[in-house]
């Protein structure tokens, strides 16, 4: 059964930092996009980072200098440091797993991960001005 479990996330003040991680199961974790999505409240789901199966990463352009996504591949952990957040950045936070694409900045890859992609069961993160 493939599984991706979330922790982390929480409540900041503006400026503050969080990390959230990913645990994914053994045999989806290589040869795999690992992505960070999040929804905000009253707007689409929307790509955040990815790190592809060759380890290049992507930013959507909000929160470039800002989220580093990384991983542990001896743990199974994905994670996602969240630096210097602001108020726009609170949501639900997701951690996807599908095969390609990896652009978080496509429409072709949200809809991919959507309907084929393996899911976290998402994690709030709420940040105070």
């Amino acid at each position: 059964q493939v599984q991706l479990i979330q922790s982390g996330g929480g409540s900041v003040q503006s400026g503050g930092s969080l990390k959230l991680s990913c645990v994914v199961s053994r045999y989806i974790h290589n040869g795999y996009c690992m992505a960070w999505f999040r929804q905000r409240p009253g707007k689409e789901r929307e790509g955040v980072a990815a790190n592809d199966k060759d380890g290049v990463t992507n930013y959507a352009d909000s929160v470039k200098g800002r989220f580093v996504i990384s991983q542990d591949k001896a743990k199974r952990t994905h994670y996602l440091e969240m630096n210097n957040l602001k108020p726009e950045d609170k949501g639900m936070y997701y951690c996807a797993a599908e095969k390609d694409p990896c652009s978080v900045g496509t429409v072709q890859t949200l809809n991919i991960m959507m309907a084929l992609g393996h899911w976290g069961q998402g994690t709030q993160v709420t940040v105070s001005s």
